[in-house]
């Protein structure tokens, strides 16, 4: 039961609603929110909490003493009375990405709803960067860890660890560790190598009698190069020609179609084979169908491409660019629910071992 309103004046516009500052630091404080509202600091902090716990009048007096104070919450402060703040640290390698976009949604949805919130970062797919934020973002004791990838500097992986022996509970997203290989935190994703391989396997199913992967030029985006190599095992496995292409690095639309045009060029005039083409993402894919149609390419008869993301770009390209559709928001939800579960059980104890939570990627053909 929530405590009286001591008063129904308004609060908008009167003397009385200027806030008292802390002293010392010059902030609000749930004291001041609470003098303000009529009720007690008690009341405050479970409308803060959960405000569907209080009544709607007191709910109300609270809201308007909030606007009028200008009351934020010191989240250092509480993190350093509990030992954790609600801040979830998120660390991606390029948020400009939609697919990396959609993940934030889901986990930043799926966190709100536990009370807690995100600090992003994007490391550019530097590890040396990852370590970078890794490192400042613990300074701020967060509640849990994500990071997108297996891959880490032995640095980072002895930060995490440690990190993970707290009890803050750290979650690797859109990777998988191969089957039989050890992993030391929880992983939400899919196994890169496995994915190429199903590329490589849907474009022979097709028909396509030489293969090709047009890998990612940036040097540290494994999980890229990872579905090349599973590509190519899986033509030689076929008994199908295939090659290895790299695009430069640059704007990945620009760089696609430079590269399917040097590519092209080197086959010069001789009878045209079935070719099968996948690439590392969409938009390397969406910049050799561009090239491809204008060089008059027969596509899917002669010529068929395989993107991955499934970025939007993808969906409106002439024919349509077929791809491998990642649920990416999906992951970020599942992300939010795993933590949620570790944080209301106090986190990851010494007993637990990390799981793999197994979200495949979709196969979408288009123009076919």
């Amino acid at each position: 039961m929530t405590n009286p309103i001591h008063s129904s004046t308004s609060l908008i516009g009167t003397a009385s609603a200027q806030p008292k500052k802390g002293r010392g630091h010059g902030r609000v404080t749930l004291a001041d929110v609470a003098q303000h509202a009529g009720v007690t600091t008690m009341t405050v902090s479970r409308f803060l909490r959960s405000p569907e716990r209080v009544a709607r009048d007191t709910a109300t007096h609270i809201q308007q003493a909030l606007q009028v104070t200008g009351y934020s919450p010191n989240l250092q402060a509480g993190s350093l009375a509990s030992g954790r703040s609600q801040a979830v640290a998120v660390i991606v390698p390029n948020i400009a990405h939609s697919i990396f976009a959609d993940t934030l949604h889901g986990l930043g949805a799926g966190l709100q709803l536990a009370g807690l919130h995100m600090i992003v970062s994007s490391t550019g797919y530097s590890l040396a960067q990852e370590e970078q934020q890794v490192r400042t973002m613990l300074g701020w004791a967060p509640a849990a860890i994500v990071l997108t990838g297996r891959m880490h500097l032995p640095a980072t992986q002895l930060l995490l660890m440690a990190a993970q022996q707290r009890g803050t509970p750290v979650v690797e997203i859109w990777d998988q560790s191969p089957q039989g290989e050890a992993h030391a935190f929880q992983q939400i994703g899919f196994d890169h190598a496995r994915v190429g391989a199903l590329m490589a396997q849907a474009l022979a199913e097709r028909g396509y009698l030489q293969l090709v992967f047009m890998d990612s030029g940036v040097e540290e985006d494994f999980r890229a190069h990872e579905r090349a190599q599973g590509f190519l095992a899986k033509a030689a496995s076929l008994g199908l020609e295939a090659k290895h292409l790299h695009a430069a690095m640059g704007e990945p639309v620009e760089q696609g179609g430079q590269c399917f045009a040097a590519w092209h060029a080197q086959q010069g005039s001789a009878q045209p084979i079935r070719c099968g083409m996948g690439f590392a993402n969409d938009l390397l894919a969406t910049g050799a169908l561009l090239q491809a149609q204008r060089l008059r390419c027969r596509m899917p008869k002669e010529m068929g491409l395989l993107g991955f993301g499934d970025f939007p770009v993808g969906r409106y390209c002439q024919g349509g660019l077929s791809t491998m559709h990642i649920d990416g928001e999906r992951i970020g939800q599942a992300c939010a629910e795993y933590i949620s579960q570790r944080l209301s059980s106090h986190g990851l104890s010494v007993t637990d071992q990390p799981s793999q939570i197994v979200l495949q990627p979709r196969l979408l053909w288009r123009g076919f």
